[in-house]
């Protein structure tokens, strides 16, 4: 770190939000995650307003107000001011009893009103002022108001005890970041040289965030897109003001490239924090999140501020050096993360970390107004994962199956919203129904059911056993999904299997069908953004599925391969649609096994389903037995996908049997002759089906490509990903086998990349 200022020295203030001060400085006790489910941003805001526009007259909203003490100046907006009492009011919104809120939020709450309480006396010269904590119920809109009165003394010296706490960090954080800047900016390419094309790409990335732009760049596979990417990002984040980098992966692999791409570039001191899900960090999944029942929830914000500063200072926090640090200090690994969220420099996570709905890292952007860059690993998965996350369904066994054991209390909310569902199913007149608008009299009865399941699990911490607990979840994914449901989605009724009840009650389902309306947010608050993979053909596809900005930079980065180095086949005799698999089985395995003979090496076989995959590989069992083969199964876990790929070694020979886009098409690297050769026999394509057919026809309506966007398109980007497995680097050669007659259509091989040789 560099020296502290001279005496004669004055430092230009730090300027820290309310927000931030007081989670920093006044938050003590457990941590607490009983059932209290948070409200929304928009039911806040609509909370907000509800309540100050049952004001009087005179009354003030959103104060902007400051106040500086030492080297802090601390800035804020209050909620409401009256000045006639005189009252500040500051205004949560909740579900559940008010009573029921955590002893640590409720703490949380009172210290940013009473920092706000003594904003406004010295501001407007008061000696004493009511401050009020206003707790609105959201489902019910009803208000609890409590007012304490406290003197301008009081309130000041409650605030100087605040920034006392926070000036010592606030300073540390100050000389960080001009330690990381210097050497940001100071920071070299960490090999003698670049790869082929990894210097265009570099040059592109660290253009578009220097100019706060957004950039689409595809790049072939094994030219170093990773440190690419972070290499630039980095390197142009000083001049830029960038507070945090995220970079964000669709699968694990991804983000432990990143991850060694960054120890490779060893920057010190910058702070680099991998996320991981809860449930993979959690060290008691047996126990709830609060003092009562979990260790490390028991005074977390008492011990939290030796962990964060001790992380602080060991800066690389990937899973196994945080987990030692929580453990070290008796805190929860999963929630130390979180916190550390705030005061990291690169966060490499999940793209559900920032794109989710409630996703932590995009409510920090916001909330904290940050300046942050996107680095998105393998943007093409982004389209099908940002539809999942703004998607949701409720599925009638697992209704019946918690109501069935519900605790009495729970009976009348489950009935009421039973008689709903019973109303859907007999409205249904097809077995798939899409519907015109969501249910108004579900959705109504769903949300009392929420609020009253809240509420009964708050007051009876008993009755969270698994089945409840996780019907909760689903209540409220649903719930956050519609509210953000417009013609981006729709809705439809899927009819359930037959069960022993008189009415079969549907699957209802919010799926969105072009996620771009729901990302624009997202890219708006990003200062710059590079999205990148090896299959983003075609660009506007992309790029308007993904709601990008207009002034979106391109780059496409030519292959550095020579043609040679791939062999690429098709098979005009084979093929693959639904109703010719059986009786093209035969040929289909004669060609895998004649090209196997020519040239014995490793191989990888694609299929479009794991029950063509299982056809493929008994017929190739059958017809020829000496060839070694492996498969890949159903929900395979992360040591059985490890030991499939641990087979394709230098020395071993034969087939492995997978999936087209699941864990084998992309993101795993086996260079040299640990892989000489792909099948592929699908064209990738989605099932032909009811809601794959409205999707095809809304985004007719919407792009006028609707089969290209629905189908063709994601067809082929995951036969250009699974190929790439064969070629990753300059030594390499392989071949390519396209078994199925279309790939000889002009439609297709204009997707194909176009150092392709056939």
């Amino acid at each position: 770190m560099p020296p502290a200022p001279l005496p004669d020295e004055t430092p230009a203030p730090a300027r820290v939000a309310v927000r931030v001060l007081c989670a920093f400085a006044a938050k003590t006790g457990d941590l607490d995650l009983r059932f209290t489910p948070s409200p929304s941003a928009q039911d806040g805001m609509q909370g907000h307003t509800t309540v100050t526009s049952r004001r009087s007259a005179g009354y003030q909203r959103e104060v902007a107000l400051s106040a500086r003490c030492g080297e802090l100046i601390v800035q804020g907006r209050a909620d409401g001011f009256d000045p006639a009492t005189p009252r500040l009011e500051e205004i949560k919104t909740h579900r559940g009893e008010a009573d029921h809120i955590p002893d640590n939020h409720r703490a949380l709450h009172w210290a940013q009103a009473r920092v706000y309480g003594w904003m406004l006396c010295e501001q407007l010269g008061l000696d004493r002022i009511e401050v009020a904590l206003v707790y609105f119920n959201i489902d019910t809109a009803q208000e609890t108001v409590l007012p304490v009165w406290h003197s301008a003394l009081e309130l000041k010296t409650f605030f100087e005890s605040l920034c006392e706490r926070y000036a010592d960090w606030a300073r540390a954080e100050r000389q960080h970041r001009t330690a990381r800047d210097a050497a940001l900016q100071a920071l070299a390419f960490p090999f003698e040289a670049f790869r082929p094309g990894q210097r265009e790409m570099a040059a592109a990335v660290y253009r578009a965030h220097g100019a706060a732009r957004h950039l689409l760049a595809q790049a072939p596979t094994g030219i170093g897109k990773t440190m690419a990417t972070l290499f630039a990002a980095l390197r142009a984040a000083p001049a830029q003001g960038t507070h945090k980098l995220f970079y964000l992966t669709a699968k694990t692999p991804g983000r432990q490239l990143a991850l060694h791409a960054l120890q490779r570039m060893q920057v010190k001191p910058l702070r680099v924090l991998e996320l991981v899900a809860r449930e993979k960090a959690c060290e008691h999944p047996d126990k709830a999140c609060h003092g009562e029942s979990c260790p490390l929830a028991r005074g977390f914000y008492d011990r939290l501020p030796q962990a964060r500063e001790d992380a602080a200072h060991t800066g690389w926090l990937d899973k196994p050096a945080l987990r030692n640090i929580a453990l070290k200090h008796d805190v929860c690994p999963y929630y130390l993360g979180q916190d550390l969220l705030r005061w990291s420099d690169v966060v490499v996570g999940d793209f559900n970390h920032f794109f989710d709905l409630s996703a932590s890292a995009w409510n920090l952007t916001v909330n904290e107004d940050l300046r942050v860059g996107l680095l998105v690993d393998e943007a093409h998965n982004l389209i099908e994962r940002a539809r999942l996350m703004y998607s949701a369904e409720l599925r009638p066994m697992a209704f019946q199956a918690v109501r069935k054991t519900a605790p009495a209390a729970l009976k009348k909310s489950m009935e009421r919203l039973h008689r709903q569902w019973g109303a859907l199913a007999r409205s249904q007149t097809q077995d798939h129904e899409v519907l015109p608008e969501l249910p108004g009299a579900f959705i109504d009865a769903l949300q009392r059911h929420s609020a009253e399941l809240s509420d009964h699990l708050a007051h009876e911490p008993r009755d969270a056993h698994g089945d409840l607990q996780a019907w909760l979840f689903e209540v409220l994914h649903f719930l956050r999904v519609a509210e953000v449901f417009a013609d981006h989605s729709m809705v439809d009724l899927t009819r359930a299997p037959a069960t022993r009840s008189r009415v079969r009650h549907p699957v209802l389902n919010i799926r969105n069908l072009d996620p771009g309306p729901l990302l624009k947010p997202r890219w708006e608050a990003a200062h710059s953004a590079t999205l990148f993979s090896a299959t983003l053909r075609p660009m506007d596809y992309v790029s308007q599925l993904l709601g990008l900005p207009e002034d979106t930079a391109r780059l496409e980065v030519p292959s550095p391969f020579d043609p040679s180095q791939l062999r690429v086949l098709v098979t005009p005799h084979i093929s693959t649609r639904y109703n010719d698999r059986l009786e093209s089985l035969e040929r289909l395995v004669a060609v895998m096994a004649t090209q196997y003979t020519e040239r014995p090496g490793n191989y990888l076989a694609f299929f479009s389903s794991f029950q063509y995959l299982r056809q493929s590989f008994d017929r190739m069992q059958e017809q020829h037995p000496t060839i070694p083969v492996w498969a890949q199964s159903r929900g395979m876990s992360e040591p059985e996908r490890d030991a499939f790929v641990a087979r394709f070694t230098e020395e071993s020979q034969g087939i492995g049997f997978a999936v087209l886009g699941g864990a084998f098409g992309e993101g795993i690297d086996l260079p040299g002759r640990r892989l000489i050769g792909a099948f592929i026999a699908t064209l990738g394509m989605p099932q032909v089906n009811p809601v794959n057919e409205h999707l095809r026809q809304r985004l007719q309506t919407r792009f006028g490509e609707g089969y290209d966007y629905a189908y063709l398109f994601p067809g082929i980007q995951k036969v250009v990903q699974a190929a790439g497995r064969v070629i990753r680097g300059p030594s390499d050669d392989g071949v390519v086998v396209l078994m199925d007659d279309r790939f000889n259509r002009a439609e297709v091989r204009r997707l194909l990349p176009g150092w392709w040789r056939f």
